[in-house]
């Protein structure tokens, strides 16, 4: 068993030129409503018709972007809720097709290891009292789910039937692809104050990224403090 104390990490899959001639797409289509074509479009007129756009409450042109990202080192509590973006495509780690005790060409089920997501501000040796009064961490909580979906595979169990006794804190990884609205749409939820703590520091890393390379389509949601664990949170401001 193997413990991540960590939010996750992610890498954007769509190369950043493609992201930027992505802008000069949303601008020609902009101004293909309004017929007001005037002059070259360049990254530079670009930038400032999206936040035009923007400003104005137009994001309907800024889906003419889009943008694929994967999410490794998450929880299935972090897909669970990122999933539930449904204007959006997804591919996901199967729980059914993958085998927990791979190893080599032959499944290892006497040493592999799970990985389990742990909250980076909680701690896993902190021992608990349970109601029938045995003393536990949380540590051996997750060595518990581990040996439990060892001992189904020891009995011949396959893995889609063996994923029964897996923790929504199992690793999984995760590509989405979504449009630049939607990407809007997904930060202002997620990385809000009230956000999951595992969602919140993946997507406020992203989007801090993101504003670097695309800073006339995210640069309004802005960081605006650390909650009661240390960790940030976002919020939308006008520019």
């Amino acid at each position: 068993m193997e413990i991540l104390k960590s939010s996750g990490t992610y890498l954007i899959l769509t190369p950043t030129e493609v992201l930027l001639n992505q802008l000069l797409i949303i601008e020609e289509a902009g101004r293909t409503s309004y017929q007001s074509q005037k002059g070259p479009i360049t990254l530079a007129t670009a930038a400032k018709f999206v936040r035009i756009l923007i400003r104005n409450g137009h994001e309907s042109v800024i889906e003419h972007g889009s943008l694929s990202v994967k999410f490794t080192g998450v929880s299935r509590g972090f897909t669970h809720e990122d999933v539930r973006h449904r204007l959006s495509s997804f591919t996901q780690e199967s729980t059914r097709y993958v085998d927990y005790a791979r190893g080599g060409d032959e499944p290892d089920l006497e040493r592999f290891q799970a990985r389990f997501i742990l909250p980076p501000h909680r701690d896993e040796q902190e021992l608990m009292t349970r109601p029938d009064g045995r003393q536990i961490t949380p540590a051996q909580m997750f060595e518990e789910a581990e040996q439990n979906y060892r001992t189904l595979r020891l009995h011949g169990w396959k893995p889609q039937d063996a994923r029964q006794v897996l923790p929504i804190g199992i690793e999984s990884d995760l590509v989405h692809t979504a449009n630049f609205r939607e990407w809007r749409h997904i930060f202002k939820l997620r990385t809000a104050k009230d956000a999951h703590w595992e969602i919140r520091l993946v997507m406020c890393a992203l989007l801090q990224e993101l504003q670097t390379i695309l800073p006339a389509v995210f640069d309004d949601l802005q960081y605006a403090g650390q909650d009661q664990d240390g960790h940030p949170y976002f919020k939308t401001v006008k520019i």
